[in-house]
C-alpha cells in the first residue's frame, strides 16, 4: 500500500537561510559579536603577555628557540582579527577604540619600545581605568 508520507516530508523542507546574505539588521549584531570576541581574546592575551610571554604585539621578538619565546598563534590570530574588525568598522565610518589602540601598540618598534610585558601591563591598566579611546596628555606616552 502506498502512503503519502513522501509528500508530507517534501512540503516540510525549506531552503536554509545560510545562503541568504546577512541583512542590515543582523550585521550590527555580527559586528558586536566580533567585537566581543576580540575584546575577550585581547584580555586573555594581555594577561599572558603581562606575565612575560612575548609575541602579542608583533612576531619580531620571536627569534629565540626556548619555550619562553615560542610562536604564539593566538596572538597572531588576534592581530588578524583586529585588522579585520577595524576594516569592517571603517567601511561604515565606525571605530572601536580598543581595537584601534591595540593596533597602534602593534606598530611600536625601535628605541621607544618599552618591552611587551610592560606594554601589556600598561594597556591593561588603561583598560581598567576606562582610558582607552581617550587622548593621552600631549607629549606623554603611557608606554
Amino acid at each position: 500500500m502506498h502512503s503519502d508520507n513522501t509528500n508530507d516530508r517534501e512540503s516540510e523542507w525549506t531552503e536554509p537561510d545560510s545562503f541568504e546574505p546577512a541583512s542590515d539588521e543582523t550585521a550590527p549584531t555580527q559586528i558586536g559579536t566580533l567585537a566581543c570576541v576580540f575584546a575577550d581574546q585581547l584580555m586573555a592575551c594581555l594577561e599572558e603577555c603581562a606575565h612575560g610571554r612575548r609575541g602579542l604585539f608583533s612576531d619580531i621578538e620571536l627569534t629565540s628557540e626556548d619555550d619562553e619565546h615560542r610562536e604564539w598563534p593566538e596572538a597572531a590570530r588576534l592581530r588578524e582579527l583586529a585588522f579585520a574588525l577595524q576594516s569592517i568598522l571603517n567601511q561604515d565610518g565606525e571605530r572601536n577604540s580598543l581595537c584601534d589602540e591595540f593596533l597602534d601598540l602593534c606598530t611600536i618598534h625601535g628605541e621607544s619600545n618599552p618591552g611587551e610585558p610592560r606594554l601589556a601591563r600598561q594597556f591593561l591598566a588603561r583598560i581598567e581605568r576606562s582610558e582607552v579611546g581617550t587622548p593621552t596628555e600631549k607629549g606623554f606616552k603611557p608606554w
